[in-house]
C-alpha cells in the first residue's frame, strides 16, 4: 500500500497544507481500524484513502488522526493533483464521497465543485463563541464586525463562519481549544473558520480551528473556505458570480493561498495547486 505526503494549495514543497494520500491497490478498502491507524502514524489532518474505479473515477474516504470525515477539501486538491502526476487522471473527473459525488477537474491545477451549499443555523449567541477564541465581545466590536453574523455553513462539512474586526486581531487570537472543541461539538460542526478582510488583494485572510477532531489550526481548509464564499454572498459581501482568493496559515509559518468561485446558481467551486514532498510504502500494516 503505497502512501505520498502531499501540499496543497501551494507549489512550494513545504508550503501550503499537507495531506497524506494514500493509493489502494485492491477494490477494498482496509478495515477502518487500519486506516485510522495509517491516519494517526501520518499525523496529518487529514489522510485521503484513494480507490481507482475506472476511467477517470475514483472513490475517496477521509481520515483525521481521530475519525472519519465525510469529506476534505485539501487532501482532495493533493489527491487529484498526485493522480495526475501519476497519469491515472486527467480532466473531468468523478469522486464518490461519502459527503456525495463531486465533479474533480484534474490537472497542474486541481478544481473541484463542493457539495451543494446551505446556511444551517444563525447563532445568536455568539459570547461564548468569541470567548473561546480569547475575546471578550463589546458593542464597539460588534459594530466593527460589519455586522456578519455567526453562521453553520456547509459545503459537505458544517463550519462556523466567525467574522473579526480586523487582520490584527484575526493574527493575534488566543483560542481555547477545549472551549472550541466544546462549541463545535454542541453545534455539531468541524470547526470555528474565522476570518477578517485586509484590503490587501485578498478575499479575505482565514484562520480554521477543529481540536474537536485533533486538528488544533490548520493552514489550509478547502471545504471551510468553499463554506466561506458561500456564506459571503449570501450576505451581500459578494456578486452573486463572484471569485476568490483567501490567504490562510500565516499564524502557523505556511501561508496558502485558496482560490474559489462561486456561480449565479449558488454552485461553488475550490481550487489550487499542490506539490509532493515524499512517499513510501506501509509493507507491514498491510499485512495486519
Amino acid at each position: 500500500m503505497k502512501y505520498f505526503i502531499v501540499n496543497a494549495f501551494t507549489n512550494k514543497p513545504l508550503g501550503g497544507n499537507p495531506a497524506g494520500v494514500v493509493l489502494l491497490e485492491s477494490d477494498a478498502f482496509p478495515k477502518e481500524e487500519l486506516m485510522l491507524k495509517i491516519a494517526a502514524e501520518l499525523h496529518y489532518s487529514e489522510t485521503a484513502f484513494v480507490r481507482h474505479d475506472g476511467d477517470n473515477e475514483f472513490t475517496i474516504r477521509y481520515f483525521t488522526p481521530k475519525a472519519e470525515v465525510e469529506l476534505c477539501g485539501h487532501a482532495t486538491i493533493a489527491s487529484f493533483f498526485l493522480l495526475h502526476k501519476k497519469g491515472l487522471a486527467s480532466g473531468q473527473c468523478l469522486c464518490h464521497t461519502k459527503a456525495g459525488d463531486i465533479t474533480v477537474e484534474a490537472g497542474e491545477k486541481v478544481l473541484m465543485q463542493m457539495a451543494k451549499p446551505r446556511i444551517v443555523a444563525t447563532i445568536t449567541e455568539t459570547e461564548e463563541v468569541y470567548r473561546a477564541l480569547g475575546i471578550i465581545t463589546t458593542p464597539n466590536f460588534k459594530l466593527n464586525t460589519l455586522n456578519f453574523p455567526v453562521q453553520i455553513v456547509s459545503t459537505g462539512l458544517p463550519d462556523l463562519m466567525i467574522p473579526l474586526p480586523d487582520v490584527t486581531t484575526l493574527q493575534s487570537l488566543q483560542p481555547d481549544m477545549e472551549a472550541i472543541a466544546e462549541i463545535t461539538k454542541k453545534y455539531d460542526a468541524v470547526s470555528f473558520h474565522v476570518f477578517a478582510f485586509g484590503n490587501d488583494g485578498y478575499t479575505a485572510h482565514v484562520r480554521d480551528f477543529a481540536p474537536l477532531y485533533d486538528i488544533p489550526e490548520e493552514s489550509a481548509t478547502g471545504t471551510a473556505n468553499a463554506s466561506l464564499t458561500y456564506y459571503l454572498q449570501q450576505n451581500g459581501y459578494l456578486a452573486s458570480d463572484a471569485e476568490c482568493t483567501f490567504i490562510q496559515g500565516e499564524a502557523m509559518e505556511r501561508p496558502s493561498i485558496i482560490a474559489t468561485c462561486i456561480q449565479s446558481d449558488g454552485n461553488v467551486f475550490v481550487g489550487g495547486t499542490a506539490a509532493i514532498v515524499a512517499e513510501g510504502s506501509f509493507s507491514y500494516l498491510c499485512r495486519e
